[in-house]
C-alpha cells in the first residue's frame, strides 16, 4: 500500500503530481484553500475553470497546475456541514474517492489533499479526518499505482486531529 503523510504547511508549495483544491461549486476561486490555489496558480486557472461549468458536491474535475509546482489540480466540492443529517459524510467520502479516481485516470502517482470542508464549510475536523483517511487507505489498497498521498494541514489543530485519527485507525486494524 502507498504512503500517507500528514504534514503542516501550504498546499500550494507541494511538488507532487497533483494537489486537490477544496473548491466551491463555481470553481472560480474564493477564500481559504481555494483562493490560495487560484492566486498561486495564476489567472490562467480561473480562465480554464470558467470553461468547466462548475462542479457538484462530491464530484471532481482536473486542470493543469499552471504556475504551481504541482503539475495538476483536482478540484472537488465538499459538503457544507448541516449537523450531519443531510448525507454530509457520504458527500465528503465521495470527494476523496472521486478525486483519487480522477487522479489515477490521469496517471497521477502522488497527490496532496487539504482538509476538505473543515474550514468555512464547518465540517467537524475530527469526523472529517477519519473519513479522509479511511477513503484514502481503501483507495490505496485497491490501487497500488497511487504511491504517495499527503494531507497538508494548515494549522496545528487540524494536524493534531489527523494524527489522532491515523493512530486510531492503525490501532483498530487486525
Amino acid at each position: 500500500m502507498g504512503r500517507i503523510d500528514i504534514i503542516m504547511g501550504d498546499i500550494t508549495t507541494q511538488k507532487l503530481d497533483a494537489i486537490v483544491n477544496a473548491a466551491n461549486s463555481t470553481l472560480t476561486g474564493g477564500g481559504g484553500v481555494d483562493g490560495a490555489i487560484h492566486r498561486a496558480a495564476g489567472p490562467e486557472l480561473l480562465e480554464r475553470c470558467k470553461k468547466l461549468a462548475g462542479c457538484a458536491p462530491g464530484e471532481a474535475k482536473m486542470t493543469r497546475g499552471y504556475k504551481l509546482l504541482a503539475r495538476n489540480i483536482v478540484h472537488t466540492v465538499g459538503p457544507v456541514w448541516q449537523g450531519g443529517t443531510q448525507g454530509e459524510d457520504e458527500v465528503l467520502a465521495r470527494c476523496y474517492r472521486n478525486s483519487l479516481a480522477l487522479a489515477l485516470e490521469y496517471q497521477v502517482r502522488s497527490i496532496a489533499f487539504p482538509s476538505i470542508s473543515t474550514g468555512a464549510y464547518g465540517f467537524p475536523v475530527d469526523r472529517a479526518s477519519r473519513i479522509a483517511l479511511r477513503e484514502i487507505r481503501a483507495f490505496q489498497a485497491a490501487n497500488p499505482d497511487m504511491e504517495r498521498v499527503v494531507i497538508v494541514c494548515f494549522d496545528q489543530a487540524t494536524h493534531d486531529a489527523y494524527k489522532a485519527a491515523e493512530r486510531d485507525i492503525i490501532a483498530s486494524e487486525p
